[in-house]
């Protein structure tokens, strides 16, 4: 059987090596691919700041009611989703698993946009939750919150899920199983230009359709929010049918979980997954638990920082179109710096230096620019900070509000380019069953954990300060003791994953029966392999 894989021998002109490493027989494979890719992108970037201006600006919410819902909600909700797609995957073969939750995210979405959002001051119990509040200290407003607004919660959480299910395990799963590592460090750098470049195209949307000015013509929403909503909402559901039509040409040109490739690599045998022998198998894994480390490590860093800067910025845009056109230009700006590290650097760098190095690339970038962050915002009624405001023409709530966007910018450039790719292409050297059930687990419900995990610190601090302002400086400290176990795990699996591939090892899951470890076979990874 023939492989599709590009000789080692091949080599691109310097100026292609960097912006379009592909020859022209992949394309009937990885044009498709982009697509898929850019739009899921694409709706990732507009789905994760207008849930966060629909929750923080809603009637009786704000940024802290982000803990709660990340706790209370969301983690229960990636369990439920992680729970069905693993019972999905062992009746439906892999082709057909992703039309089914593709179909769950476009029914929601259409649901929403046509009944929740129209009738949500029907839906909304704000007189009970008002009764619910008067009962319970401050610090528990935001849970409040979430149940007040509940069908922005369930926006949020669906939102949150398109993320995890679509994006990680979805998509980049579909990625790395038509993908060798070889071909990844073509492919992937690419695909990361295509996500950064979608964001630029989201946040630009964004930001026009939040200054939308109220045009009864429309037939639709009763002020210019809500067909500001009613408009994003509408592209998000027709990005997600893009997404469909191209995966199902992927498969009918053969490219698909169809392809040569894949079953040359995972063989047609079908892999049974549970949720609970799922977490089983990673206990088992030195190897999957330093990857489960860094998901988690991460999105307890970015969630701990966000929920800061959220609250400063309600403070200062407190209006929804403004909270979320000004979330647009930090989109499209992020979005900005990630295409020109992903055309001029990543791909370049991935290529020359070890997995070690340029995974941690992005803890150091977080580090760095959290720092700047939160000495601003602890300091910041000091003398000499008011000096600088007053310097720069502007106020010292703005200044820290911009030094946050510039964080949330370069931690999000480097999410969408360094992170995201080491990651992935550490999935690749696993064998089908621990890369399914591994993935499966930690990009399902690792990052979730994650995320409540920043939460719950969140939430015990709110209820000991009961602000997010007075709980900041525990938060600063927090912070750098996650990103130091974050450099930790990737140190641990670099030296991992350089045996594997230096050896052409694949990590397998052995039967629980017959051992208790999981040991590297000698099995190739992947042709090519380096």
């Amino acid at each position: 059987m023939s492989i599709n894989t590009t000789s080692p021998k091949e080599e691109f002109s310097k100026i292609r090596s960097f912006l379009w490493p592909i020859h022209m027989r992949e394309l009937k494979k990885f044009v498709p691919m982009l697509v898929i890719f850019f739009f899921i992108g694409f709706n990732y970037s507009i789905l994760r700041i207008t849930k966060d201006a629909l929750v923080v600006t809603a009637p009786g919410s704000g940024a802290e009611a982000l803990p709660f819902i990340k706790v209370w909600a969301i983690l229960p909700m990636a369990f439920l989703f992680t729970f069905i797609f693993t019972r999905v995957s062992n009746r439906l073969n892999r082709e057909k698993v992703f039309y089914f939750m593709m179909s769950i995210f476009i029914a929601y979405f259409l649901l929403f946009n046509f009944i929740l959002y129209p009738y949500r001051e029907s839906l909304h119990p704000h007189e009970l939750a008002d009764r619910i509040q008067s009962c319970l200290p401050l610090g528990l407003k935001g849970l409040v919150a979430i149940f007040r607004n509940w069908t922005y919660s369930t926006f949020y959480i669906m939102s949150e899920m398109w993320s995890t299910i679509i994006m990680t395990v979805l998509a980049w799963g579909f990625a790395n199983d038509v993908t060798s590592v070889k071909d990844a460090k073509r492919y992937y750098g690419v695909l990361g230009i295509a996500i950064n470049i979608s964001g630029i195209a989201a946040g630009h949307i964004v930001t026009t359709l939040s200054n939308h000015t109220y045009n009864p013509a429309l037939g639709v929403g009763s002020d210019a929010w809500g067909q500001s909503i009613f408009l994003i909402n509408s592209i998000v559901i027709l990005g997600a049918l893009i997404c469909v039509a191209s995966f199902r040409y992927m498969h009918k040109q053969g490219h698909g979980y169809n392809s040569e490739i894949y079953k040359h690599h995972h063989g047609e045998s079908k892999v049974k997954m549970g949720l609970r022998k799922n977490f089983a198998y990673l206990a088992k894994s030195k190897y999957l638990i330093c990857i489960s480390v860094i998901v988690v490590m991460y999105n307890i860093a970015i969630n701990l920082i966000e929920v800061v800067w959220k609250d400063q910025m309600k403070q200062l845009c407190p209006n929804p179109n403004e909270f979320n056109a000004y979330m647009g230009q930090v989109l499209t700006a992020g979005g900005i710096v990630a295409t020109i590290i992903s055309i001029f650097v990543l791909g370049h760098v991935i290529r020359r230096f070890s997995w070690k190095s340029n995974a941690m690339i992005s803890p150091i970038i977080l580090i760095s620019t959290g720092i700047a962050f939160f000495s601003f915002i602890l300091f910041k009624d000091t003398v000499t900070l008011k000096k600088v405001a007053y310097w720069v023409g502007t106020s010292p709530l703005a200044v820290g509000v911009f030094l946050g966007s510039v964080q949330n910018c370069l931690a999000r450039a480097s999410k969408y380019t360094f992170f995201d790719s080491t990651k992935e292409i550490a999935f690749i050297p696993l064998s089908k069953e621990s890369k399914l059930k591994g993935k499966a687990a930690i990009d399902g419900v690792g990052s979730r954990l994650g995320k409540s995990g920043g939460s719950v610190i969140h939430q015990g601090l709110l209820v000991f300060s009961g602000t997010v302002a007075l709980s900041t400086p525990y938060v600063a400290v927090l912070l750098f003791g996650v990103i130091t176990a974050w450099m930790i795990a990737v140190k641990s699996l670099g030296k991992q994953f350089s045996q594997l591939v230096s050896q052409h090892q694949t990590l397998n899951v052995p039967d629980e029966e017959k051992s208790a470890q999981l040991q590297p076979s000698k099995v190739p990874a992947t042709e090519g392999a380096t």
